[in-house]
């Protein structure tokens, strides 16, 4: 992203933005004349990178990037709503609470958006090419996303293209690695109504720890595309819902589920839950993205008898794909439904899709 959206002398610079803190104070003399005006930012030469500036009203060591965001921030005046929309003018996306974990050094800035957000920052706060971004480490082994104890696991990214969205919530609610718990079932039971449209999911999983004391599951529900309305997570059974981060702008909704107890390594349990799909019109297709391997897959698709499709298939798609890899046509039995049973469900896509016409 980051060699789509050259930076321009100026371009981030604001009405009214202070020149004060770290950088400002570096350019006053000694005895507190203020210097000549620097030139902009992002029309310096590229040279080596000075160390970081020790916090501000300390002789310590070199601050971290978190402190010296903070202060740069701070000295600017500005409001994290108005660094958002800076950003989000230059392509960047980062929402405020990302803002707020960088600056308080919650987290730290990894995947490839969130750099170029850094590189602009340095420019909108006034700091010289580098001084961010040489302050930040290698990426820190955290967050659900951690492949450690799941090798056979996929990224975030490669689960949901595109939707940076969800890596910065998944990163917000610190959730738990993706190999805490091993999938042993799942079983999704997808409602269409009479005028063919979805309006009722239910699920239900069986899982297994693969480490001591594990207290929670995160889940994602999207609305189809153009709906600006979140599926809502309902009728939670041996658990209880958590946390939860709503994004109706695109249809996004990342729960935590609160497990009955801890679990111990190899113990096992079971929970249920529903979700309100939002009303898109008339659905012709469900699927579910998977980022770990489950042991068994089951998903069936419920029409009402008054209201059944002319045809019916399933359809698989590799990690991150558009086009499907598979296709089997299914058949729509006389209790109005349709169902794929799939073991041994690698990371990927399954779905079921009709036609009504």
């Amino acid at each position: 992203m980051g060699s789509q959206h050259p930076q321009h002398v100026g371009r981030l610079r604001l009405v009214g933005q202070r020149q004060t803190g770290p950088e400002a104070a570096a350019r006053a003399g000694t005895n507190g004349t203020p210097a000549p005006a620097p030139t902009p930012v992002a029309a310096a030469p590229a040279g080596p990178v000075t160390p970081a500036p020790a916090a501000p009203g300390s002789s310590g060591p070199p601050a971290g990037f978190a402190e010296v965001l903070n202060a740069a921030i701070e000295a600017s005046g500005l409001s994290l709503d108005r660094i958002r929309s800076a950003l989000a003018q230059q392509g960047v996306r980062v929402s405020i609470t990302t803002l707020s974990y960088w600056r308080r050094g919650r987290s730290q800035p990894e995947r490839a958006a969130s750099l170029r957000a850094v590189q602009l920052l340095e420019e909108l706060l006034g700091l010289r090419v580098g001084s961010l971004t040489s302050l930040l480490g290698p990426p820190r082994p955290r967050g659900r996303w951690v492949t450690q104890t799941a090798p056979d696991s996929l990224r975030v990214e490669q689960v949901w293209p595109g939707e940076q969205e969800i890596a910065e919530i998944f990163e917000e609610l610190d959730a738990p690695p993706t190999g805490d718990l091993e999938r042993l079932s799942i079983h999704d039971s997808y409602f269409v109504d009479a005028n063919r449209r979805g309006h009722l999911l239910r699920m239900r999983q069986v899982v297994r720890a693969t480490v001591p004391d594990v207290s929670r599951h995160v889940v994602v529900h999207k609305a189809d595309e153009g709906v600006k309305v979140c599926p809502e997570i309902n009728s939670v059974r041996h658990a209880r819902l958590g946390r939860v981060r709503r994004r109706p702008e695109s249809g996004l909704l990342v729960a935590e589920l609160l497990l009955d107890r801890p679990l111990g390594l190899g113990d096992s349990t079971v929970f249920e839950y529903e979700v309100t799909v939002p009303d898109s019109g008339p659905t012709t297709d469900y699927g579910r993205f998977f980022a770990v391997p489950v042991r068994e897959y089951v998903l069936q698709v419920h029409f009402e008898p008054s209201t059944v499709p002319a045809q019916c298939e399933r359809f698989d798609r590799a990690p991150g794909e558009e086009v499907d890899r598979n296709r089997q046509q299914l058949w729509i039995g006389a209790s109005a439904s349709a169902h794929v049973l799939s073991p041994d469900q690698q990371p990927g896509q399954v779905g079921i899709r009709w036609q009504w016409e």
